[in-house]
């Protein structure tokens, strides 16, 4: 079966066409800049050969004949008709605690998600923005929302609720959802996979290491804490978030520079991080160059990056009474040799130990890096959450049959 990935955002459509069957990407590409001047589409074929299109593109829904457009073009597509597409797959944000699992797409659903929106304002809406395209431009077409939360919830009540009052639990669900769900998943199974550990009597910690950050806790297969919260704020500084920050800073600032709510939600999220610190970029190789050419808040925004890491997968390992295996994933985690150093040079304590030459060579593969005798399996798994969005649609659409 063929399935369509679709990854919709406030002014992006990131998509993966995937034939199930052979294990093979068909075309992959993204929607950029929707509402804007200057939007297009930027397409790859599995043989490599890219093309980009121009054009207005108002909303979701265009931007999505687009993309269909494109996999079914004679010139450029993977596809002769879209009737070759058995479903269609979307990652969605947030499921607060209606959705524990991937689903099939329902008006039930649908109106599940809407009232979501309010703990989720600028997800949600996006990615039900391509739910209803589909359903618009392929009524018979059958959809799967994967949840980014979903996996997440099978933590223990203390571990993801807030210390303020229960009423507030109750009345909003104020609580920690934690994010990159669908990303935890993956590599914690192909991790146990690719070391030999049996999935569901183990003890693994997964770092997505990317602009956006996150730590995740899997005992036995099961989440049991993870370091995003309410939002994808909380947790270890990031590349423009600023992570986890004393309250009584908000409120502090909100004073003192006279700003309201969405300025101040605007700061910590978009100015803060490692581009607040460094003032030089969110990303770890421009703030890599700057250090390298001596400047000092670049080489203080890395120690803060990697340092709260640290911190946080050594809490981890303290919550669940030790670790099998430690992973290191997305974009940083997958690529960038001194955060994956500089993590585990400070977890020797834990009998954490890798071997240098293996990271110094590993960038964007599946590589084991701890040495022999390491207690502690230490590992690089490229992430594949369009993957595993596509396989969990076809395990609905198989059920559902």
């Amino acid at each position: 079966m063929k399935v369509l990935v679709l990854n919709c955002g406030s002014s992006s459509i990131k998509y993966k066409l995937l034939d199930m069957e052979s294990n093979l990407e068909l075309g992959s590409g993204a929607v950029e800049k929707i509402g804007m001047k200057g939007s297009f589409l930027k397409h790859t074929r599995a043989d490599g050969v890219k093309v980009m299109l121009k054009g207005e593109i108002l909303e979701h829904q265009i931007g999505i004949e687009y993309i269909l457009g494109i996999l079914t073009s004679e010139k450029h597509g993977c596809i002769k008709s879209l009737e070759e597409i058995g479903g269609v797959g979307h990652r969605v944000v947030h499921g607060a605690e209606k959705f524990n699992t991937s689903v099939l797409i329902t008006d039930e659903v649908i109106q599940k998600l809407v009232e979501c929106i309010d703990i989720a304002p600028l997800h949600n809406p996006p990615n039900l923005a391509g739910i209803r395209a589909i359903s618009e431009l392929l009524p018979t077409m059958p959809q799967v929302g994967v949840f980014d939360t979903a996996f997440h919830q099978t933590m223990p009540d203390y571990a993801y609720m807030y210390g303020i009052p229960y009423t507030l639990y109750s009345k909003y669900g104020i609580r920690r959802y934690g994010f990159h769900g669908t990303s935890h998943r993956y590599v914690s199974k192909r991790a146990a996979e690719f070391l030999g550990l049996d999935y569901h009597n183990s003890r693994i910690i997964t770092a997505h290491i990317g602009n956006g950050v996150s730590v995740t806790a899997i005992e036995n297969g099961k989440s049991v804490d993870t370091s995003m919260g309410f939002t994808p704020i909380e947790g270890p500084m990031m590349g423009t978030r600023s992570g986890d920050v004393d309250l009584g800073v908000v409120t502090f600032l909100m004073e003192k520079e006279m700003i309201g709510a969405s300025a101040v939600s605007t700061l910590f999220n978009k100015h803060s991080g490692m581009l607040g610190v460094s003032g030089v970029s969110s990303d770890m190789r421009d703030i890599e160059k700057a250090v390298k050419e001596g400047n000092d808040r670049a080489r203080l925004a890395r120690h803060m990056y990697v340092y709260r890491l640290r911190k946080y997968i050594g809490a981890f390992a303290a919550a669940m009474g030790g670790v099998d295996a430690i992973v290191f994933t997305g974009g940083i985690g997958e690529n960038h040799v001194f955060t994956r150093k500089y993590i585990c040079e400070g977890l020797g304590f834990m009998g954490v130990k890798i071997d240098c030459d293996l990271n110094a060579a590993s960038q964007g593969i599946a590589v084991k890096l701890s040495t022999e005798d390491s207690q502690v399996y230490v590992a690089v798994i490229p992430t594949d959450e369009e993957f595993m969005i596509a396989s969990d649609t076809i395990e609905i659409l198989k059920n559902r049959n």
